[in-house]
């Protein structure tokens, strides 16, 4: 057992470095078979790294911003164990199911007092998957097996924290989270090492897409409001370092969402479209132009072969993500 544990409890970003980026997966043309895979429940979530040393807890996001001060539920991790690092995902839960909107609530909370507050009334779960380090020991290199076992052993079971199960036949864990309205499934080779900060085949996933992650190139005023946002114009990477047009989206902008986003994109200000291709003028007519920098989650029927979203709505800001990252998603 380590010491009592601890947060950081500056509201400054620390002057501590992440660890390490996140193994990533790719996408699976068909959910793999046979006894060197299994299978877990893929989590809407935001996707962290949680550091303990000595009794003290640090939470990285996928792009290395130490997010501990949001996350004040996870605290009591460093009580566990003295030392070891942890792959997860954290989710909101509304109604038994992840809510990637409920998320948002908590996802861009710096105040650490205010986060201590949302954690009575709002907590997230930590859906625990990987051990990349234990007692100063260096995990990675080893089979996902045996940083399996070793998970299991350490019996993280908390308020807060959990390691879920992982399945040996996909094709019926695939099928029942679609029935439960889960996101899907991510496979994994059991004598695959950890491919620190890379997209590797030996984790493959398999999504009922229904959201996006998008970058935001422009905004359109609400009609009868020349200073109040009514739509947001996005786009997805081309492959070729440039942005798609995507769409517009304007459902789930209302009242004070729509005003946050404001916030973020009327600094960023530009004088002509980011994106490669031309946008329909029935869209670009009245449009503010922005630098794409702010990505944001929406929820769709459908990404069309014309690479368009099929009645978008807006969830939220992704303040994990940094538009680079969705070259890597969208390159998969």
């Amino acid at each position: 057992m380590g010491p009592v544990a601890t947060l950081s409890s500056s509201h400054e970003p620390s002057s501590a470095r992440a660890p390490l980026r996140p193994m990533l997966a790719t996408v699976a043309e068909r959910v793999p078979t046979g006894a060197d895979w299994v299978h877990e429940v893929k989590w809407d979530g935001m996707r962290v790294l949680v550091d303990v040393r000595g009794g003290e807890v640090r939470v990285w996001s996928r792009n290395e911003r130490d997010v501990t001060a949001s996350y004040p539920d996870f605290a009591g991790l460093g009580e566990a164990y003295d030392d070891m690092l942890l792959d997860a995902e954290v989710v909101a839960l509304d109604g038994g199911r992840p809510s990637f909107h409920a998320l948002t609530e908590r996802m861009h909370v710096s105040d650490r007092r205010k986060a201590v507050r949302l954690a009575a009334t709002r907590p997230v779960t930590l859906m625990v998957f990987d051990l990349l380090r234990l007692f100063g020991a260096d995990l990675t290199g080893q089979p996902w097996s045996a940083r399996r076992e070793l998970l299991e052993r350490l019996d993280l079971t908390g308020p807060t924290w959990q390691v879920p199960a992982v399945h040996d036949d996909g094709e019926h864990l695939l099928a029942a989270t679609a029935e439960q309205g889960l996101e899907g499934i991510v496979s994994k080779r059991r004598s695959a090492t950890y491919a620190a900060g890379r997209r590797s085949p030996d984790w493959r996933k398999s999504a009922h897409k229904v959201t996006h992650s998008v970058v935001v190139g422009g905004w359109r005023p609400e009609v009868g409001s020349a200073g109040r946002l009514g739509a947001v114009l996005v786009g997805l990477p081309d492959g070729s370092g440039g942005w798609r047009y995507a769409g517009r989206v304007g459902s789930g902008l209302a009242g004070t969402a729509g005003e946050a986003l404001a916030v973020r994109l009327r600094p960023l200000s530009r004088d002509d479209s980011p994106f490669v291709d031309d946008v329909p003028s029935i869209d670009a007519v009245g449009t503010t132009w922005v630098q794409p920098r702010v990505v944001i989650e929406v929820r769709a029927l459908e990404l069309t072969g014309q690479h368009r979203l099929r009645q978008p709505a807006y969830l939220g800001v992704r303040t994990d993500l940094v538009p680079a990252d969705l070259e890597e998603v969208e390159d998969a």
